[in-house]
């Protein structure tokens, strides 16, 4: 792509300001803000276990159905594991679906079917975040799409699967948070440094900078006879329309928004979890998982529109760091499925059931549930036979059958969606696929999924999936 001269002086603009991340500045100036809706997507990285969690399996033989009991929820006939009792009060607050399905049972492909909800993804498939903010950007002084913790580890998917913005361009990537896995909030020397200005560019001079760019603009505008990018367009009357405004309109906007930025707090209080009080910072949990999901209700009360989530738990006491992948219990890390250690659900899935019922309670409270689409799932499901793996016990990946939850943004609480067979091996009934998960997600958050996100306005439907409609 060539650089046109007024393209340089707009990127260099950016630059002069002493913004380190030009990402947040990036927004879709094209489309209007027509959705108010926001939504946080947990991704139980790994894969839970479905026997374990939203459809156990009482009837089966043991060395099927594990150790652990089914609980009755709040939800008549709809029962769930027993390491999820506090989930099990919310029932009525959230849908299930049990009937999640595919053929993939490698990670990395997996997940990014799981990101870019579509059953073939393209390689430069967006992932449904980028595709979110590319159509329902936000206005607010925060950055449109935030990622806490990386994924990690040998399965991880690529990071053009979710770090690059796809086709959509770098415009459309999330800011990430928690590059490293001792990178987050639970951690005592947390801070984001993202919005830290360049130490050598203090508030005048920062001001300087920007006046030098305003004479820049008007310098062009007198030699190449174009509208200063400083000039709003003409404003709209009745017998005149609106003008449209220029495409480099857009740098101007992000140079407004760094200084913003760079000169207010908004955004730097939003990422601030140390704001939030002891109590509430415990009832989430003080680990990794909790405390993202934390500061994910913090960034969406400050206007983001979507945050995902690495659901990593973090590490049992006297445990050494060996992957972020929580739920890939093969038993092969030493610890087994059943056990009490990072990789065993008798550690994480109490510390995701407190983590994600606080996060529910909380946006409730607030009066975010209505508006927050909370998605919470993973790549496929597990085995039903309980394997050996590197001296341990466990489960093995299965896509077959796995289930998914769903709450807020108008989801219809205690719906059970599907249903799996005696040992939750197979599909019976209402089969549900990564791509009609996908439209499920963008139609709950009032996007049609037909719309489209190429630049012609023809090709690309956000969605080639069908919506669950009786959850909406």
């Amino acid at each position: 792509m060539s650089l046109t001269r007024r393209r340089l002086l707009g990127l260099g603009g950016i630059g002069a300001l002493g913004l380190s991340l030009p990402q947040l500045l990036r927004a879709d100036a094209q489309r209007p803000d027509r959705s108010g809706k926001s939504c946080i997507v947990i991704y139980q990285y790994g894969g839970l276990s479905q026997l374990d969690s939203w459809d156990p399996k009482p009837g089966a033989p043991v060395e099927l159905r594990g150790p652990y009991r089914p609980i009755a929820t709040k939800v008549p006939g709809f029962q769930v594991g027993e390491l999820m009792p506090r989930l099990a009060e919310l029932a009525d607050r959230y849908a299930v679906i049990r009937s999640m399905t595919h053929k993939v049972a490698i990670h990395d492909q997996a997940n990014r079917m799981l990101l870019a909800g579509d059953t073939t993804p393209a390689l430069d498939a967006p992932a449904l975040g980028s595709i979110v903010t590319r159509l329902r950007p936000v206005s607010a002084g925060v950055p449109p799409y935030v990622w806490l913790q990386k994924f990690g580890g040998g399965a991880a998917p690529p990071d053009r699967s979710y770090l690059t913005g796809g086709f959509l361009g770098t415009s459309h990537a999330p800011m990430v948070i928690g590059e490293r896995h001792d990178d987050h909030p639970a951690a005592a020397d947390f801070r984001v440094r993202a919005f830290d200005p360049n130490p050598a560019i203090g508030p005048e001079r920062l001001a300087e900078r920007r006046a030098l760019l305003s004479r820049l603009r008007s310098r062009e505008t007198s030699i190449f006879g174009r509208p200063s990018l400083d000039e709003a367009p003409p404003a709209a009357t009745h017998d005149s329309p609106a003008t449209p405004a220029p495409p480099n309109d857009e740098l101007a906007a992000f140079q407004q928004r760094a200084f913003d930025l760079l000169a207010g707090g908004a955004a730097r209080e939003a990422f601030d979890i140390a704001r939030e009080p002891s109590a509430t910072r415990e009832r989430y949990g003080r680990h990794p998982l909790g405390q993202n999901l934390l500061l994910a209700r913090r960034l969406i009360e400050a206007g983001v529109r979507l945050v995902g989530v690495v659901a990593w738990t973090g590490l049992a006491p006297g445990e050494e760091f060996v992957s972020v992948e929580t739920w890939d219990m093969h038993g092969n890390a030493g610890v087994g499925i059943f056990d009490d250690g990072w990789n065993g659900l008798g550690f994480a899935l109490p510390r995701a059931d407190q983590a994600v019922a606080a996060l529910l309670e909380d946006l409730e409270q607030r009066g975010l549930l209505d508006t927050t689409l909370v998605v919470l799932a993973g790549e496929f499901g597990r085995t039903p036979t309980i394997s050996r793996g590197a001296g341990a016990i466990g489960r093995d990946h299965w896509p077959d059958c796995y289930s998914a939850m769903l709450a807020g943004a108008g989801i219809q609480g205690g719906a059970v969606i599907g249903e799996s067979d005696s040992h939750a091996a197979y599909v019976r009934s209402r089969p549900v696929s990564p791509q009609d998960f996908g439209a499920t997600i963008l139609a709950a958050l009032g996007i049609d999924p037909q719309e489209r996100i190429s630049p012609d306005g023809f090709t690309s439907p956000a969605s080639r999936g069908e919506p669950i409609r009786e959850l909406l």
